[in-house]
Parts: structure tokens; sequence; C-alpha cells
């Protein structure tokens, strides 16, 4: 079986990492605004690299130099938005992922009225897309809340940011439901156990005696009460759209097959799942409460909650996919990064510059173990490798690793897909470089198209096509035929 037809292709983006004009339009400060780029750090340390204080924003505050602050400028899509678009259409995208930045719309998240200049920024943006065919794909939340809110309430601890969040997302629906069919509610909302801070504004040290975590499983009560929210009020608001989680999918295996081994990883992928387990089944799995307290973590809950995370269940469930990882009880077996995480290496994968293990069977395992689980269609909204790319003289980028990382990933769906899979589509991460995520480099590029800045700035910001930008044309173009 090849690609369905009308599968959607296209690439992925996330507001804070690619708009840049941080203070433009009337926007407001958001978490990603006070990140800061480590060149000392480790880049395989990506503990050190999201590590946040009260101290450290309100330095950060201070500071009106960019240079050290990535997301701030990001690509300036803000302002190329139209020629970004342009390319993206030239490569033949059916889709394209991006995210509304919060502060864009309510600058500290609590005004009463929505900032008219960002909603027309955005406005724009759709119109030019449904002038070039281009469906979008919209994330609500992609690790940019307000940093008032952050500050004011420890972010989403706080269950009066429900509210605040609920008020976005209706002025989002209301004024852009006629561009938009595809939403995500919350990027990676499994992220928030490994970076609390770029995923809900918490701030370690205004937990208190409860601790970071508690605040984290609170936190992520709220955010699973929000979803359920939204995803009824987008019903209400635009009839036909459809709403989807995005889950992280940290594929583990079983470092051996020693029972205790398989043990552990068992219970490290029943944790990865419980987050969209909730949005699509509308309930908490009983092994996860039950981990939970004896864990001694109490989850406040107001009267009515479950009865919303029941009533708000997804249409679809999304996901990243970078790299998989194994589980080992041995103390002494060697760890390596991945997204966020650490995991024990497995020795028959190669691995990026950034330590990452490149495997493409994992995302068919991965399509088959959700699809098999959820009964929902499922989309691919991430998926690429960061890597170091070289300008040759004439101005050409050869890039036959990311080719190659690609084309083996697209074999695997298709083996997928002939299994049964329902897929709707894909988006890689991302089709034009930008700020990555956890390191705040520019250098880690993932694009198809090539963005001439470094890490510190400094560049024209001219947009280059890589070999691979017309290697995926034809990939869309034969929609997944050709691929040689």
């Amino acid at each position: 079986m090849s690609f369905p037809k009308g599968f959607l292709w296209g690439g992925a983006v996330a507001a804070n990492q690619a708009e840049g004009a941080w203070n433009a339009g009337g926007k407001g400060w958001s978490v990603a605004d006070v990140a800061t780029y480590k060149p000392d750090t480790d880049v395989k340390d990506y503990k050190a690299h999201v590590m946040i204080s009260s101290d450290a924003i309100k330095k950060a505050m201070e500071d009106t130099d960019e240079t050290f602050y990535p997301k701030r400028r990001g690509i300036d899509f803000y302002h190329h938005y139209k020629e970004d678009l342009a390319l993206f259409a030239e490569m033949g995208f059916k889709v394209f992922r991006l995210s509304i930045a919060w502060t864009r719309i309510f600058p500290t998240g609590e005004e009463a009225e929505p900032n008219e200049e960002g909603l027309a920024y955005y406005e724009d943006v759709f119109k030019e897309m449904k002038r070039l065919n281009i469906e979008p794909l919209v994330t609500l939340s992609h690790y940019e809340m307000p940093l008032a809110l952050s500050m004011k309430y420890n972010g989403w601890a706080d269950r009066r940011v429900i509210d605040c969040f609920v008020r976005f997302s209706r002025v989002c629906f209301e004024r852009f439901g006629k561009y938009v069919k595809y939403w995500l509610n919350f990027n990676e909302v499994d992220s928030i156990i490994r970076h609390s801070f770029i995923t809900a504004g918490i701030i370690p040290d205004l937990c208190g005696e409860k601790g970071e975590l508690a605040c984290c499983y609170q936190a992520l009560h709220h955010q699973f009460v929000a979803a359920g929210i939204t995803a009824r009020l987008l019903r209400e608001t635009v009839p036909g759209a459809q709403m989807g989680c995005m889950l992280t999918k940290l594929m583990t295996f079983p470092r051996t097959c020693a029972p205790e081994d398989v043990a552990a990883t068992q219970y490290k992928n029943l944790e990865n799942m419980f987050y969209s387990d909730v949005m699509v089944f509308g309930e908490y799995p009983r092994m996860i409460l039950r981990d939970l307290e004896k864990r001694g973590f109490e989850i406040k809950m107001e009267p009515g909650d479950l009865d919303i995370i029941r009533e708000g269940t997804v249409d679809f469930v999304s996901f990243s996919y970078y790299m998989s990882m194994t589980e080992s009880v041995d103390p002494n077996a060697e760890r390596t990064p991945g997204n966020t995480v650490l995991g024990v290496k497995n020795p028959y994968l190669s691995t990026s510059d950034w330590g990452w293990q490149v495997d493409p069977v994992g995302l068919r395992i991965s399509l088959i173990e959700l699809y098999d689980r959820y009964k929902k269609p499922l989309f691919i909204v991430e998926n690429g490798i960061g890597a170091k790319d070289t300008v040759e003289e004439d101005g050409s980028i050869h890039d036959p690793y990311r080719i190659e990382y690609f084309r083996s990933h697209f074999k695997e769906m298709e083996k997928a897909i002939d299994a049964g899979v329902e897929l709707m589509g894909y988006t890689s991460w991302a089709p034009i470089d930008l700020i990555s995520a956890s390191t705040n480099q520019m250098s880690k590029r993932y694009g198809f198209i090539y963005v001439d800045q470094d890490d510190c700035g400094k560049g024209t910001l001219k947009r280059s096509r890589k070999d691979s930008f017309y290697w995926y044309q034809k990939v869309i173009r034969t929609n997944g035929a050709d691929m040689e």
C-alpha cells in the first residue's frame, strides 16, 4: 500500500523558535523570551540548558541584548512569512504546522480584550496560506505561555490559568476558525515533567515545600481540564473542525531480555503514554493514579473536572518522533541524550552530533503501537534530524545525511500504513532552519531551507535551498512514490 490519496505532507515550526519580533506588534513577554543560549555548556546536557530561577528571569528581563536570547529574534518569520510560505508552496506543502504566540494576542494573558495587531498578523498569515493552498495545522500552546502568568501564578500550577487559556482559545477559534480546520492543544504535553518552565511556566523556586514535581502533576491536571474545555468549545464554535493532542513519542526498548529490564521499560512506556491516554480515553489510567498515590502526589480536583475531561476527548492523536532509546536497571549502563531525555544507549543504532540515536524502525513500531492502542487517526507532526550544514563556495548545500534520514523514516511509515495504520499526514521538524528548542542554537540545523544566521545572531537571514529541498519536493509531488 502506498501513501493514501490526500495525504498531508508538510513541515512544522513553533512561533517562539521562528517568529522573532519578540517586542513588536504589542506582543508581551513569553517564557521563551528569557531562554538563554549557553555556548560553554555541553549540548548533550539538556538539564543545564533549560535550568531557570526567579533571579535568572529578572536578570533576563533587564538585558535588552538579543545575543544570548535567540528566541527573541528567531529567524524573523514575523517579517519573512510570505517569502517562507512561498518556499513551502514551491516544495508542494499540503499542510504547515505553526503555533499562535499567546502573548501576541494577550500580552500578559489576563487582558479583557485581545491585541488586535496580533490577531491581524495571524489572519494575514492564514490568508496567505489559503492563497497558496496550504492547510494550517495550529498549535495553541507551544512553549510560549505569557511570562506574566508564570511569575504571578507559577504558571499552570495555578488553576486560574485555565480561564486565561480558554479565553485565548476562544478568540483564536472565533477569529481564525474560517481558515483553520486542524488544531492541537498542548505541544508535547508530557514534557512538563522534563522541562516544567518551558512547558507550563513553572518556576522551581516558587513551588515551596511540595516541590517541583508535585507542581507539575497539578499543572498537568489543569491542562487536561483546559484541553477538555477547549475541545468542546472548538466543536461549538467551528463545526467540522478537529482537535488533536500531541505527545512526545519516547519509544523505549529493553536493553536486554532480563525480566528486570523489561519491567523497567514497561513502566517507562506506560508513563509516556499516560498523557495521551487521558485525552483520548477521557480518564486517568488506574495504574497511573495508583503510582501517583504510592509516590505521595495528591492532585487537587474540583467537582466536574473528570466530567470535563471525559466529555472533551480529542479527534486524532499527533506526536513527535526523533529517536528511540533503551532502558536497563544496570546503574553502569551508558546513557545518551535524546529529545530532552536520557536513555540507555542502543549499540545497534547510529547517533547524531547531539547524541540522538537514529531509529527509523522505531517510528513504524510507534505508529502501530499508537494506532492499536487508540484506534484514532494519527498525525506525525515532528520528525527530523539536527545536523551541521556547510555552505559551499558556490552557495550550494549538500545534505545527503538529511535525505537519508527522511527516506528511511518514510519507508517505515509506508510499512505502517500497509499494516493498517490510519495516518493523516506528516510535518517535518523543521522545514526551515530555526532556533533549537533545548539548546537555543542556530547551528543545530533541521531545515530543507538554510537560513544565514549563526548562534549569536550574526548573518543576513538569507534563505537558501538545500539539496534536501528538491528531494522533498519530489517526494511530495509523487505522494511518496519516488524517494530516490
